[in-house]
């Protein structure tokens, strides 16, 4: 506990420029993350800051005395009166959330929801260990939650700062070590770093050619959506892509060589066409992985098309519309379910309702719970893009994106992380590992071109920063 406060205390100091005269307010449940918030009220108030401890339990902590010797003064939530008008409330410049701890379930009691509700706005919010009423487990907010500015970890990051709607409440993580290491069991969710990112790329060797650097086959547009067919492929080609097939309609074909006359395509026919989906895919000739659906359409021949792609031996992965025809589908889903090859699924949360069949509103409330089911639901590897994406496989493994910013979330971004994945899945990496390391990656491009989160950004430009990324991955490795 003594090295968590005092932890606790030097991300107060840093994040506040100082502790004499700091007004601070705890915030003091019945667990260690109370004790946690009033030892590290005890060190505040040695340095010269005004503390005043707001009791949510009747249960005494040892440290109460401690923090009264030192000046600190107690309040009791049950005697509380109006906070609006307690100076030492409305002049809080910090509020140490130690309420509930990480065994926490549900939201917030009503009466720390009523308390938390009228926290200054001018107030920062550090809260210890996980933001009270986040699910410390599944990052799942069941009711009212601290809304925190610094979240600070004892000992281990926890999987609920990792995954929405936790993230996204918990601000900035900071971590302290508490000599944990040797307990700890092995991690339920991983987060690559730079360095794990920059060991996963595929890069050619001096004698490689551009069939060994990945032949990647892409099954995407239609006369109504044409650029998703050129994002997909800006994705595959600045990935590294050795060799571009892409199956399309004429009419986007021309548009895709106007931009990448490098590709090699193969015309679909202008008419519909379903039992000609086996002879289209093999005048496509070889590849080493397909990416099949972005702006496809969900014609009788695109279903037909997707259907072929599943019975190759190659890696497959499944975006947009093609998503769509497998939802409605049961027989292309025990497919899916039986490729003894890699599959990826990439579904945002909508798709993956549809996938499910259950609300889009649940898959945003629980995001981890669902891609871990799906993942076992269709027995392959499942990308499930949000603010936070979540790479699952069957077996369990679960990966969250650290990088990215707001401003990928915009009309063909996901196309483009197509290209990426699929490119990654024909050089020979893991589903896994594709999917993550193109998660990251592709975070990475969007953080370069909006100059962290100032700027829009277009998705064809983010293709053409995907070099730019990797290089600044490599440059910043150790």
């Amino acid at each position: 506990m003594e090295r968590a406060a005092t932890g606790l205390v030097s991300v107060v100091i840093d994040a506040a420029g100082g502790a004499y005269g700091l007004r601070v307010v705890l915030l003091v449940g019945s667990g260690d993350n109370g004790g946690d918030a009033l030892l590290a009220g005890w060190h505040l108030a040695t340095r010269g800051a005004r503390v005043d401890a707001v009791l949510m339990s009747p249960t005494r902590h040892d440290h109460v005395e401690t923090l009264l010797l030192v000046g600190g003064r107690i309040h009791e939530a049950d005697s509380l009166g109006e906070l609006t008008q307690q100076s030492w409330w409305v002049s809080a410049e910090v509020v140490i959330d130690g309420i509930v701890g990480i065994g926490g379930a549900g939201g917030l009691r009503e009466q720390a929801a009523r308390i938390v509700s009228q926290i200054p706005e001018e107030a920062m919010i550090i809260s210890v260990d996980i933001p009270s009423g986040v699910d410390a487990d599944t990052g799942e907010v069941t009711g009212s939650a601290v809304d925190s500015d610094v979240t600070v970890c004892m000992g281990s990051f926890k999987p609920g700062l990792m995954v929405d709607p936790g993230a996204n409440m918990a601000g900035k993580i900071e971590l302290i070590d508490i000599g944990l290491q040797r307990y700890l069991p092995e991690p339920v969710i991983e987060a690559l770093q730079v360095d794990d990112v920059v060991q996963k790329l595929p890069y050619p060797e001096r004698d490689s050619d551009k069939y060994q650097r990945g032949v990647v086959g892409i099954l995407a547009g239609s006369a109504q959506y044409p650029g998703a067919a050129v994002l997909s492929v800006a994705g595959a080609i600045r990935a590294g892509a050795g060799y571009v097939r892409l199956v399309a309609p004429s009419s986007v074909i021309s548009l895709v060589q106007e931009d990448f006359p490098e590709v090699v395509a193969t015309e679909l026919p202008e008419v519909e066409l379903p039992d000609f989906a086996q002879q289209m895919i093999g005048l496509a000739g070889r590849v080493q992985s397909w990416v099949v659906g972005p702006g496809l359409g969900t014609s009788e021949l695109s279903a037909s098309l997707v259907d072929v792609v599943l019975d190759s031996e190659v890696p497959v992965l499944l975006d947009a519309d093609a998503l769509t025809i497998l939802a409605r589908s049961e027989n292309l889903r025990q497919k899916v379910r039986q490729r003894p090859f890699a599959t990826v699924l990439t579904p945002h949360a909508g798709e993956l309702a549809r996938l499910l069949d259950v609300e889009r509103d649940l898959i945003e409330a629980r995001p981890y719970h669902f891609v871990k089911q799906a993942a076992v639901a269709f027995n392959c590897c499942v990308l499930l893009k949000g603010s936070i994406t979540l790479v699952a496989e069957p077996t369990g493994a679960v990966r969250a994106n650290p990088t990215g910013t707001a401003w990928l979330g915009t009309a063909g971004s996901g196309d483009v992380l197509s290209g990426l994945a699929g490119t990654y899945l024909s050089a020979g990496c893991s589903a896994l590992d594709a999917g993550s390391v193109a998660a990251f990656v592709h975070g990475v491009a969007g953080q370069v071109l909006s100059h962290g989160e100032v700027s829009p950004l277009r998705s064809r430009e983010l293709a053409d920063a995907l070099p730019q990324a990797v290089a600044a991955l490599r440059e910043s490795s150790v």
